[in-house]
């Protein structure tokens, strides 16, 4: 080959390589922001972990972000073909691992199914999104499985191995009786990534930076999303109504400005350990990974801990001070 050629060939695979990498920086940046490891959103000065993996099929696959964002998968290729950020990359992946259109589909099924309180079995998942890669079913299953819990705070548990049938179970328990059945959708990763937007800042995050995060999934403040509806109305007031976040004016803003907290449910149904693992799933990676948050996670387990024995100790005392006078009333009958 003319040398000439080589040199216009090694620097256009040079200009590739750097296209990529550009690509995957961007994308690792969003995803560190997504869980709460973005230097201007979330870690307000404290050192940043090392850089984690993705969960593999939970992000990586092509139309994750449409199923987050409230496309579906056709308005996600369209996207691509229109010149999005992510087309390039997009159908690199998808060339790549053809099971990703699959998952993507397994994940609308699952949440079509979620929404219609209907039972799931393997045979409706293999003839509605999955058809013709049936001898891939258990990884397609697998990669669907994260996804519905990073996204959208599901577990997926087969209820009847004999017969394959399978149930999505809130990490959560939102239904309350303020919220309307048909409202009563997976809203649980959202409010699990709030919460770790909360704990990261210090446990009060200005209204600004959680919407900062949000957006990087794909939900917008003032964009109606297939799954959680009105973003704004779940985070601002169904969820501080149901006492799973507080929202506050900050002192002495003109204009005003809001900050979240954690709400009083939210100290009683999960933990900071719980929400950090949840995080550092999102990152394949193991809680320990962010040490600082690790420390004060376990600080908090540990001051639970002594709680429950005290609650315990304090039940054990009633409970015998009763039989005593119980016991004292019939040894000396009036």
């Amino acid at each position: 080959m003319p040398r000439g050629q080589k040199s216009k060939l090694r620097a256009r695979e040079k200009r590739r390589q750097a296209r990529c990498e550009t690509q995957a920086l961007k994308e690792a940046q969003a995803t560190a922001a997504a869980a709460g490891e973005s230097p201007s959103a979330l870690s307000g000065g404290r050192p940043a972990a090392a850089a984690p993996r993705r969960p593999q099929g939970a992000a990586s696959f092509t139309g994750a972000d449409a199923a987050l964002s409230g496309t579906d998968s056709d308005e996600g290729a369209r996207s691509q073909d229109e010149g999005s950020p992510r087309s390039s990359k997009g159908s690199e992946v998808s060339h790549r691992d053809p099971l990703n259109k699959k998952v993507v589909l397994l994940v609308q099924f699952l949440l079509q199914k979620y929404q219609k309180r209907e039972p799931i079995s393997k045979a409706d998942m293999l003839k509605f999104a999955i058809k013709k890669y049936r001898n891939q079913f258990n990884e397609i299953l697998k990669r669907a499985s994260e996804h519905m819990e990073l996204a959208f705070g599901l577990d997926l548990k087969e209820v009847d191995p004999i017969r394959h049938c399978y149930t999505l179970v809130n990490k959560l328990d939102l239904t309350d009786g303020s919220m309307h059945e048909d409202e009563n959708m997976p809203k649980t990763g959202l409010l699990m990534i709030v919460l770790g937007v909360i704990f990261m800042k210090g446990n009060c995050a200005p209204e600004e930076e959680v919407w900062e995060v949000l957006n990087m999934m794909g939900v917008y403040a003032e964009r109606k999303h297939f799954i959680y509806g009105e973003p704004k109305k779940v985070i601002t007031q169904d969820l501080v109504q149901l006492q799973y976040l507080q929202y506050r004016q900050v002192a002495d803003t003109d204009p005003p400005r809001f900050e979240f907290l954690w709400g009083q449910r939210a100290y009683a149904e999960t933990s900071k350990m719980r929400v950090l693992e949840f995080l550092a799933k999102i990152h394949d990676t193991v809680p320990s990974a962010f040490p600082s948050w690790y420390e004060e996670a376990l600080r908090d387990e540990e001051e639970r801990a002594r709680a429950r024995a005290a609650a315990r100790a304090r039940t054990a005392a009633m409970a015998s001070a009763r039989a005593r006078a119980l016991a004292s009333s019939f040894a000396h009958p009036k």
